[in-house]
């Protein structure tokens, strides 16, 4: 009976010791996740008071988010391994029928394995981040969000794509360091080619002295000149180079002044004709 009341005492204090380092486990497992988020929030937000270009930002966030998730994963995983080291689990077992376990489900989950593998390097050359403008898998958005599983994309209508990353086999990035748009402007065949071309220019030194708009045009407007006769107008090519982001924005604008200058000026914009050509009899 003394012995009973012996071992009974000791399992007690042994599964009281045992609990509260459990205890302890998840309290600090806890604290260090919130200290995590913590920290990547502040860190989101000292990002954000420096003067950093849009390039270096979109890419500590994307990189900070990546970074947290993996840290997360991983702080779990050692916090289970350790409660389960508590509660009297061998973990070697444990580890080797996981690997086991790991090994065949992998064999049934290429997709997975190819999803992070491609991610891992869409991450690793930078070729996607948060903020940016991306064609991919035939959708074009704003990504939201870039993991080593899936890319999020949200379009101009509001929709929102989670395009797995083992299916993306080309990146169209719009937005990346700069951004540029093409003009393609069309004039009726009666028109002074080269005052369309004076007009353009001088619509486009006009949008870089406003100073809503200047401070997001990088270089003057280039004018690459006629292109191409089309069948009932001739068609001026130009482009202009913006901040990221920034193109179609800026491009509305000028469009709008350009047609408002057109008009002042009385060069015409094409629009279809048909010419008719009467017959005499005999």
């Amino acid at each position: 009976m003394e012995k009973y009341l012996t071992w009974t005492s000791e399992l007690s204090m042994t599964v009281l010791r045992s609990g509260i380092r459990i205890f302890l486990i998840i309290l600090i497992t806890i604290f260090i996740l919130r200290l995590i988020r913590t920290l990547s929030r502040k860190l989101a937000g000292l990002v954000e008071n420096k003067e950093l270009d849009i390039e270096a930002s979109k890419r500590a966030e994307t990189l900070g988010l990546v970074i947290r998730h993996t840290l997360n994963v991983l702080l779990v995983a050692v916090a289970s391994i350790t409660v389960m080291g508590e509660l009297g689990i061998e973990i070697g077992p444990v580890l080797a029928a996981a690997g086991i376990v790991g090994l065949a489900v992998g064999f049934g989950a290429q997709s997975l394995i190819k999803d992070i593998i491609n991610g891992f390097f869409i991450l690793a050359q930078d070729q996607i981040r948060v903020g940016d403008v991306v064609q991919v898998a035939g959708k074009s958005g704003t990504v939201e969000k870039v993991s080593l599983k899936m890319t999020v994309l949200r379009d101009v209508s509001g929709n929102v794509h989670f395009i797995p990353n083992g299916v993306i086999d080309t990146v169209t990035n719009m937005t990346k360091d700069y951004s540029r748009y093409l003009f393609e402007i069309g004039i009726t065949y009666s028109q002074d080619v080269d005052r369309a071309l004076e007009v353009m220019k001088e619509v486009d030194a006009s949008l870089r002295e406003d100073p809503e708009y200047g401070r997001e045009i990088i270089e003057p407007l280039e004018i690459l000149g006629l292109d191409r006769f089309a069948d009932s107008s001739v068609i001026i090519r130009a482009r202009t180079m913006t901040r990221p982001g920034k193109q179609w924005w800026v491009a509305r604008e000028y469009n709008r002044r350009l047609k408002i200058r057109f008009d002042e000026d009385g060069i015409e914009f094409p629009f279809p004709t048909r010419t008719v050509y009467q017959v005499k009899g005999d």
